[in-house]
């Protein structure tokens, strides 16, 4: 079985977050900014990785996270890959600021750099994650090839894994009314929004240490659901983020 490393300070997992800061995210949803709801979750995921990575007084890089805002172009954040450790330093992430379009083949690109420059040295590490969060189609080209080149790329823990957190309330037949209770989607869930779709090729399935670690936060996710969230409301916004960090510590 893969996706047992644990991360820790000599094994510290990867995260690589790519967010769309297209001007649709200026829209409201529960009353607020969606770009100011993806702050927030994301936020909170970081917070969980400080308390994971804490021991004592001690913070351990359990963590490394790389940061991309993208619109037409590509935006890093962080300066390249960071620690935990650093990250808590700066005291609260960067700024997210809606712009234009929405070039996610551009954004999965500088990923797929970043992997080609990690992947060397981490070969007894966490297989590294990449969370995409959007709230719309692509405005560039089809990133479905680069991001099927970079889920054929890992470590000796498996393959990169691939997270799709999607904004939209026309993606599932009916609502999430129990967030906790829902199951999630898999290969054979009906889908209505071709966004949707395009997504669900582009996602991973959820690794059952992953499914355990959310399962002890309550969510009742199914065996062989996949890593896509359908963010139709704050709360499925949190736990898509909450599940790029579920990565096993020790």
């Amino acid at each position: 079985m893969k996706y047992t490393v644990q991360a820790s300070q000599r094994t510290p997992a990867l995260i690589i977050y790519l967010i769309d800061i297209s001007a649709s995210m200026n829209l409201l949803m529960e009353g607020r900014r969606r770009i100011d709801i993806v702050y927030d979750a994301l936020s909170l995921a970081v917070r969980q990785m400080v308390f994971r990575s804490t021991k004592g007084n001690r913070l351990t890089p359990r963590y490394r996270i790389a940061l991309l805002a993208y619109s037409d172009e590509v935006y890093d954040l962080l300066g390249g890959v960071k620690g935990i450790d650093e990250i808590a330093l700066m005291g609260k992430l960067p700024d997210l600021t809606p712009k234009r379009f929405s070039d996610s083949a551009k954004a999965f690109a500088q990923a797929e750099k970043i992997l080609k420059a990690e992947l060397p040295e981490m070969q007894d590490c966490p297989a590294p994650l990449i969370c995409h969060m959007t709230d719309g189609v692509t405005t560039g080209e089809d990133p479905e090839p680069i991001v099927k080149r970079i889920m054929s790329m890992g470590v000796e823990d498996g393959n990169v894994l691939v997270e799709n957190i999607f904004i939209s309330d026309h993606v599932l037949d009916e609502p999430i009314h129990e967030p906790r209770r829902w199951k999630g989607i898999d290969r054979g869930t009906v889908l209505k929004e071709g966004a949707g779709l395009k997504l669900r090729e582009m996602s991973s399935v959820l690794p059952e240490s992953y499914r355990e670690m959310l399962a002890e936060a309550d969510y009742q996710l199914a065996p062989g659901a996949l890593m896509l969230l359908p963010g139709n409301c704050t709360e499925l916004v949190s736990i898509g983020f909450q599940m790029s960090a579920a990565t096993p510590v020790r």
